[in-house]
């Protein structure tokens, strides 16, 4: 018997491309549309953002890194410029503690808020 997933969510596949839900999926053929209409640009799937990089603590432990991954980042047209947008999607049950504070963190140390989809 299949184990129901942790926020029962229903993997989808696009192509060659594996989405953790139908919902992430789904945003993600919106977002190729747009991309495709010259709308946005630079569309990268999971990136990643270093919010503390590793160090060696005073007893010689060796402390990991803390990284976010968004879902999708883009560039936006704005007036003249483009503007870097950073988008989650998310449920009720993804929005953790962990979640939060990551994204105080994105904030705060890059100056990036966080689109929740």
């Amino acid at each position: 018997m299949k184990s129901a997933n942790k926020y029962h969510n229903n993997p989808t596949t696009i192509g060659a491309i594996r989405f953790d839900s139908k919902k992430e999926a789904a945003r993600y053929a919106e977002l190729m549309l747009l991309l495709r209409a010259g709308e946005i640009r630079r569309l990268k799937l999971q990136p990643q953002f270093t919010l503390l990089e590793s160090f060696i603590a005073e007893n010689g432990e060796r402390v990991r890194a803390i990284r976010y991954t968004a879902d999708f980042s883009y560039e936006k047209k704005a007036g003249d410029q483009w503007d870097v947008v950073v988008e989650d999607v998310k449920s009720t049950a993804t929005k953790t503690k962990e979640y939060a504070m990551k994204r105080k963190l994105l904030r705060e140390r890059f100056g990036i808020r966080i689109e929740e989809v």
